[in-house]
């Protein structure tokens, strides 16, 4: 298996750090039994932890997605060069440091850092495209 595969997998852990750390935090926040039930009708304020915990764990779905595909259809396509291996490194690195940054609230390297991650995935489609 190349080493993107084995990101690609281990992303799957990253995946659960952006969900454990917004479920656990929801939990602390509402109740375990809060959170067992329908939730039909949520209190507020959330909290800016849980508000950032859930801001984070959505940021990583809208990259994900692209990632996976980009991914998998340079597998397919047998491109795993370069671009496609380093621009995989990039994100997954970016996804690793930006999770605490956005928790502590970190201005600006958080962006900086979510910047690298969307360098990442530009630069393995332009491993796939050339």
């Amino acid at each position: 298996m190349t080493t993107e595969l084995w990101l690609l997998l281990a992303s799957l852990a990253v995946y659960s750090l952006y969900l454990g750390a917004q479920s656990l935090i929801y939990r602390w926040h509402y109740g375990v039994w809060f959170a067992a039930s329908g939730r039909d009708e949520l209190p507020k304020p959330e909290g800016a932890l849980l508000g950032r915990a859930e801001r984070a764990l959505r940021n990583f779905n809208e990259t994900y997605v692209p990632f996976v595909v980009l991914l998998l259809v340079a597998h397919l396509a047998d491109r795993n060069d370069p671009y496609v291996f380093w621009g995989t490194v990039l994100w997954f690195a970016a996804r690793i440091v930006y999770l605490p940054l956005y928790l502590w609230g970190v201005f600006m390297i958080r962006s900086l850092v979510w910047c690298v991650g969307a360098i990442g995935l530009f630069v393995m489609f332009f491993g796939l495209v050339f």
